[in-house]
C-alpha cells in the first residue's frame, strides 16, 4: 500500500510494477515444460547416446558405452590420434500405426560419439567386446604417454 502511494501506481488490479512480467514468465515456463514433454519434437535438445565412461590404468584407456539392443556387427569403431569414434544405428520395432504414446524416450536412428582421450594411444593395441549391451573398448597407451618412475640419485 505504501509503495502505491509513494510511486503513484494504479490501485485497481495491479500489485506491483513487475506483476505482469512475473505472470508472463510463469506462462512461458509452463509452455516450455509442455513442449519438452511432447514426443518427436525435432528441435528438442539432443540426448547424448550412447552414455559412456572413460577410465584408465597404467597400460590402457577404457571406454565403456551402453548400447542396449544393438548388435556388435552393427557398430563401426575407429581410433585416430587421440580420438575414439563409435558409430552405429539403433532400430526400434514399430509399435503399430494406431498407437498413442504417453511417453517416448527411446529414439531410433544413426548415432556417432567421438570421445577425446587424454593421452597418446597405440592404434595397434585396441580391443573391443560387447557383453549384454555394454561395449568395452580397451586402448593401449603409447610408451611415451605412460607414467614413468624417476629415481632420484
Amino acid at each position: 500500500m505504501f509503495a502505491r502511494r509513494l510511486f503513484n501506481y494504479p490501485s485497481v488490479g495491479w500489485d506491483h510494477p513487475f506483476a505482469e512480467l512475473n505472470r508472463m514468465s510463469r506462462q512461458m515456463d509452463r509452455l516450455a515444460r509442455t513442449l519438452r514433454a511432447r514426443p518427436g519434437m525435432p528441435w528438442m535438445a539432443a540426448k547424448v547416446f550412447p552414455a559412456v565412461n572413460l577410465t584408465e590404468d597404467k597400460e590402457k584407456y577404457y571406454v565403456r558405452a551402453e548400447l542396449p539392443g544393438i548388435k556388435a556387427d552393427a557398430l563401426d569403431i575407429q581410433v585416430q590420434n587421440r580420438k575414439l569414434t563409435i558409430t552405429g544405428k539403433r532400430t526400434i520395432e514399430s509399435e503399430g500405426e494406431n498407437v498413442r504414446y504417453h511417453r517416448k524416450e527411446r529414439e531410433a536412428g544413426k548415432f556417432s560419439r567421438i570421445i577425446s582421450l587424454p593421452g597418446d594411444i597405440d592404434a595397434n593395441r585396441v580391443d573391443a567386446k560387447m557383453v549384454d549391451g555394454m561395449l568395452t573398448v580397451a586402448i593401449g597407451k603409447l610408451e611415451s604417454s605412460k607414467p614413468r618412475q624417476i629415481t632420484v640419485n
